[in-house]
């Protein structure tokens, strides 16, 4: 069972990979939700040293930004072998 943490959104690494994927449109619809509902899923990031890499929920991580948050709830993944 994955426990939820709170994280510093200062400390999550996007990969620029993932960086390519982001729509402003939908990072203004989820930050209006989360204004509203508060953050309903928390993103996916695993350990790397003294950060956190996402996985998963960039347009999360951006909206919270955007709101001016400081923390943001997450779920600690595993890294997947190679």
């Amino acid at each position: 069972m994955m426990k939820r943490q709170t994280l510093a959104i200062a400390d999550v690494y996007v990969p620029v990979r993932r960086r390519h994927t982001l729509d402003p449109h939908k990072v203004a619809a989820l930050a209006e939700s989360i204004m509203e509902k508060g953050q309903q899923a928390p993103i996916l990031v695993r350990p790397d040293g003294s950060r956190f890499v996402l996985v998963e929920g960039l347009h999360r991580l951006e909206a919270c930004k955007a709101l001016g948050e400081a923390t943001i709830a997450a779920y600690f993944v595993q890294a997947r072998q190679h």
